[in-house]
């Protein structure tokens, strides 16, 4: 946190701008930044050059899509489950970067029990989320997991550092 505040401190106008702006939930359009161009007074490719200086200055490294379940058509009536699972440091960013593609995934540190490090998100739109946990757990050639089981969702938000 830090590290971002001092960061904040060295950047331009126009980049404060556009950071106040990225940091927020981005619409999903077909052209995301055009909103926060015009917002700025800036030029659409203006900010998605700022953006660019931004990631490299560690602004917000991980800038990705989230969209809630219900805008991505899952169903309110939907089960969810939290697997988390334990890789080894060399393998764990490899890890995230295959799962992250089709699932909500992060790395933890100090991990869970001492043991999960690795923690996907997973939504179903019917009752039963075991056929998606074992797709994934196949397909990830996982071998130790455990499921936590999603009770209730509350909303949330994205951090805003200033």
């Amino acid at each position: 946190m830090r590290d971002r505040i001092n960061t904040m401190k060295n950047l331009s106008v126009k980049q404060k701008k556009v950071a106040r702006l990225v940091q927020k939930d981005i619409a999903v359009q077909e052209f995301p930044f055009r909103k926060i161009a015009s917002l700025c007074g800036l030029t659409e490719e203006s900010v998605l050059e700022i953006t660019g200086q931004l990631l490299k200055k560690r602004f917000d490294p991980e800038i990705r899509s989230c969209a809630s379940p219900s805008e991505s058509g899952i169903q309110k009536e939907r089960t969810g489950g939290l697997v988390c699972s334990r890789q080894k440091n060399g393998r764990s960013r490899k890890y995230i970067r295959v799962i992250s593609l089709r699932f909500h995934c992060y790395e933890r540190k100090p991990a869970f029990m001492n043991k999960y490090n690795i923690f996907t998100m997973l939504h179903s739109g019917n009752k039963n989320i075991s056929s998606l946990i074992n797709e994934m757990v196949n397909a990830a050639k996982i071998k130790n997991y455990l499921i936590l089981d999603s009770v209730k969702e509350y909303k949330k938000t994205s951090p805003e550092y200033f």
